[in-house]
């Protein structure tokens, strides 16, 4: 399994959230399920379809105090882990999870993609 996790802005476009993804993609390693955080899985929902994968909402309280390699000061105010995208992935491919980079950040800004691999793939 692996699960690009997505961290985005209220107003990210898919086209934001298909750049992420892109730019986090590693040859090779096709991505088997989206994931974000419970609140912002409908924006997601539309990227999911077009790609036919499943979508995963990461309930809020599995990704406070979840380490991640990016510390973002907004990230850690609002969800209390330094990157959301991250820790949703982390946290949607379960326990023994690891992340295979660190976030993407598409070119406008406005969203964030990170990989996880589950321990069982």
């Amino acid at each position: 399994m692996i699960v690009a996790g997505f961290g985005f802005r209220s107003d990210a476009t898919t086209a934001s959230l298909q750049a992420a993804l892109d730019l986090a993609q590693i040859a090779g390693r096709p991505v088997t399920h989206l994931a974000t955080i419970e609140d912002k899985a409908a924006p997601l929902a539309e990227l999911a379809r077009r790609l036919a994968l499943p979508l995963i909402a990461v309930a809020p309280e599995h990704i406070v105090g979840l380490a991640t390699p990016t510390q973002s000061l907004a990230s850690q105010a609002a969800r209390g882990t330094g990157s959301v995208a991250e820790a949703c992935a982390l946290a949607a491919a379960g326990p023994g999870a690891r992340l295979l980079a660190p976030r993407s950040i598409s070119h406008d800004r406005m969203a964030t993609c990170a990989l996880a691999e589950g321990a069982s793939t």
